[in-house]
This record gives structure tokens, sequence and C-alpha cells, in this order.
């Protein structure tokens, strides 16, 4: 992956006025709203979860059409698992650690090779209380997006709050995120 052009932070779509909006929704609206996004395309989505452990799962599984748009979801809290379950690189790991773009990246591909879905949501971060061990905040959360026919894109956010504050704005942002790049 090194040496890859990789979108990040600057991805115009996910810096737009467009994503404001959508993270003012409560997190069962945005799952609803992915859910009928992914039907009217035709498009199935994969979850790839570390620091939100399970809740971007939970939500999709609580809309009235989801065997149509989700089969299944990875919950990869340790290096180990990413590793086993998403092909997350023990080098990538060891040299970026499990909170960067580069895992996130490695998520999202991981995520859709592993379950031959299109469409990926993957979330890895420090909710807190506490941040890395390199330095880096508790709050920062790295999130990748697999999209069809295309590489997954990347974004970093720094979010305040407690533990359950920051799962909820991560959760929120994964959903309002790939929304706003299927609708693209």
């Amino acid at each position: 992956m090194e040496g890859r052009d990789m979108k990040s932070e600057t991805t115009t779509a996910l810096q737009s006025e467009r994503v404001a909006p959508l993270l003012k929704l409560e997190i069962s609206d945005l799952a609803d709203r992915l859910g009928t996004l992914l039907c009217d395309k035709k498009l199935r989505v994969t979850t790839a979860e570390s620091c939100t452990g399970g809740q971007i799962a939970t939500a999709l599984c609580a809309c009235e059409s989801t065997p149509e748009f989700y089969g299944s979801g990875f919950i990869t809290f340790t290096d180990e698992a990413k590793q086993t379950l998403l092909q997350v690189k023990k080098e990538t790991l060891a040299r970026w650690t499990a909170v960067s773009q580069q895992t996130a990246f490695e998520m999202a591909q991981g995520a859709c090779d592993a379950s031959h879905e299109p469409v990926s949501i993957a979330v890895t971060g420090y909710t807190g209380p506490d941040g890395g061990e390199d330095g880096t905040p508790a709050g920062t959360v790295w999130f990748g997006w697999g999209l069809p026919d295309s590489e997954p894109v990347t974004v970093k956010c720094l979010f305040e709050g407690d533990t359950k504050e920051v799962i909820e704005q991560a959760v929120k942002y994964a959903l309002a995120g790939v929304i706003t790049l299927l609708s693209d």
C-alpha cells in the first residue's frame, strides 16, 4: 500500500456541506436511509468494526429490509482479529498502528474481499478514555469505505466527548459518509 495514492481526508464529498445535515439525524434514520439507497442501487454492504464494536451492524440489522442489503459484518477489536478476518497486514499494524489510514484502508478492502460484497464500512479508532501509546489522542477515528469498482476511501476525524459519545459520533459519521459517497 505504500506508494499508493490513497483517497483520504481531502475527499471533496466528505468535506462538503452534504455530510453535516446527515449527522443531525438519528442513527436509525441514517441506517434506514442507507438501506433504501443500497436497495435502490441493488448493492449490499459489509461492516468491519473495531472501536464501534458492532454498533453499525446493530443499526443496520434494525432496518426493515436488512437481508436485502446487509449480509455480514466483522468485529475486529484486536490486531490479531484484523489480521485473521480482514487480512490486514502485520507489517501495516507494526509500522502504522491499528488506528491509521493504512489500517482503515486494508480493513475496508479486506471486508469486501472476505464477504464478496461491493460496499464496506470500516472503522478503527481510540474512543477513550485513553488514546494510543504513540500519542494519538482519544477521539481519533479512521474510516474506510469500500466502493464498487474503486479503491477504498479513507477519512480521519477527531471527536470530543466520553467513550459512548465518541462511539455514537463515529457510527453516525460512518453511515453518513457511505451515504454521501454512494450518492455521488
